[in-house]
């Protein structure tokens, strides 16, 4: 079987970016988001759509940017302002959570180590991974559910589970693209590269991909 180019998969999904929306944590940090503001964004983001993570981010942050902040709001109020994001109730409780955290241990300034991050609670290696990259400007490989799909579509990897892909990617990817590899695939994977019937037609990268799992296409 042929090897995959990464190189030239990842410089024309770069090219072709510029037609699509970044997602929503890419555009919080290019304009000027804290790595507080970045977590808290991303913890809301989880089985969120971007539009509704983005509304429900700026009615926060008008009220509160820093766990002090935070640890000041009602719950009450802090659910309303983050409603209607998935699991508001139980995310509202662990902003609170993470917020107490962060002044007791680290004089309220989010932890720049994937280690540290994924003791905070509710952060998984997404999560981490994800404010390591936006936040801090730091490599890391995160691994949401377009970047799974993706790089199993291609043939890149062969994995079950986001978090083995990860794995995979750590030792396969280069690291040049760490930084870039899950801005992409997500721009690409919610206008082109769908779940279910992506847009082959007009895939910048249609003559690379193998179409794994693929039943059926536009």
């Amino acid at each position: 079987m042929k090897k995959f180019n990464i190189d030239k998969f990842v410089d024309t999904l770069n090219q072709a970016y510029t037609h699509w929306q970044a997602p929503v944590i890419t555009l919080l940090s290019n304009k000027g988001a804290t790595p507080f503001e970045v977590l808290v964004s991303t913890v809301l983001s989880l089985r969120t759509k971007d539009e509704v993570t983005a509304a429900a981010s700026a009615r926060l942050f008008e009220r509160a940017r820093t766990p002090q902040q935070i640890l000041e709001l009602d719950a009450k109020e802090l659910q309303q302002l983050i409603y209607p994001v998935g699991f508001y109730i139980t995310k509202g409780q662990r902003l609170k959570e993470i917020s107490r955290i962060l002044l007791d241990r680290y004089a309220g300034a989010v932890p720049d180590t994937l280690g540290a991050l994924l003791e905070l609670p509710g952060v998984g290696r997404k999560t981490a991974n994800l404010v390591l990259i936006e936040g801090f400007g730091k490599a890391g490989v995160c691994v949401d559910t377009h970047v799974h799909r993706i790089s199993n579509r291609i043939g890149y990897v062969k994995t079950r589970r986001p978090d083995d892909t990860e794995m995979v990617l750590r030792k396969k990817l280069p690291r040049k693209h760490w930084i870039r590899y899950n801005e992409l695939l997500v721009a690409f994977g919610q206008v082109i590269c769908r779940p279910i019937s992506p847009f082959c037609s007009r895939c910048p990268v249609a003559s690379m991909c193998p179409q794994i799992g693929v039943d059926k296409h536009r």
